[in-house]
């Protein structure tokens, strides 16, 4: 009987704190505008000033645009932008009190954790699908096992880059400190995730390319837009295709990445910090 009050204890709070995470972030127009509207004139500038000194080979005969190559990581990028704006409300909250109140109510922390985190996905996802919408100008087949795919892999991607920026926000005291670190921290991960430009080979003779290829390597965003780029531009997708090995590493390599950066915001909540004692 407790381990089932527990239970819809846990799942009350974290479905309050997600709802409000919705209603705070879509009341504030600006926030959807800058998480939306800068990824797509990155992505509109880039993509026609670049097209015509940038390509990149998807085969030995074909060649793609890089309005096209460049698409997954715009893609990617509003999922980070949103990760950023909706983990600010962790120090919003601890200045305006509320986050104290929540603290010293019976409720677990795994449970502030969770509504949080599920609460900022959510928005990354809807924000990404939202931009999918600029597809349709591209060339890109789709089925329905193609886009559910790739809302999977979405909200997969926006659960573990809002984990992060929870994680950071927690130890922050103010916004502008905040927007330094994740500057810092998040546009290096994305600018090293072949979303500008493609992986180099390895073994290419120059130790300079072979430390950027596995550095890319090890950066899961790259695998993030691996996995894009492959639903978006593969032409028939089917489930052998789909559980190809290289695929299937890519999708590792984020689960993994999602559950120790999930477990490391449950630990990064368990400390104190000064501003919750106020």
């Amino acid at each position: 009987m407790s381990e089932r009050i527990a239970r819809s204890s846990f799942l009350r709070v974290t479905r309050s704190l997600a709802w409000r995470e919705l209603a705070r972030f879509f009341r504030q127009r600006n926030r959807v505008i800058g998480a939306i509207g800068t990824p797509l004139f990155m992505w509109l500038l880039f993509g026609f000033g670049l097209d015509q000194s940038f390509s990149v080979a998807t085969s030995a005969d074909t060649q793609t645009s890089f309005l096209e190559y460049y698409f997954p990581g715009s893609l990617v990028l509003i999922l980070m932008f949103t990760a950023i704006y909706t983990t600010i409300s962790v120090i919003e909250d601890r200045q305006e009190g509320f986050l104290q109140g929540v603290l010293v109510a019976p409720v677990s922390r795994q449970a502030m954790v969770a509504g949080k985190v599920f609460g900022g996905s959510v928005i990354a996802m809807l924000q990404g699908i939202l931009f999918l919408t600029a597809a349709l100008f591209l060339d890109v087949n789709w089925s329905v096992q193609q886009f559910v795919s790739l809302v999977g892999v979405l909200f997969i991607a926006s659960v573990m880059m809002t984990c992060v920026g929870f994680s950071f926000a927690w130890k922050m005291e103010s916004t502008q400190g905040f927007h330094a670190i994740m500057n810092l921290v998040l546009m290096p991960m994305w600018l090293l995730s072949g979303a500008f430009f493609p992986v180099p080979g390895q073994n290419t003779g120059q130790w300079s390319q072979d430390v950027l290829h596995w550095v890319m390597k090890v950066n899961p965003l790259t695998h993030v837009v691996s996995l894009v780029r492959n639903l978006l531009y593969q032409a028939k997708l089917v489930e052998e295709d789909f559980w190809e090995p290289g695929l299937r590493t890519s999708i590792l390599v984020i689960l993994v990445a999602t559950a120790l950066f999930y477990c490391w915001a449950l630990k990064v909540c368990q400390r104190r910090t000064s501003g919750d004692l106020k």
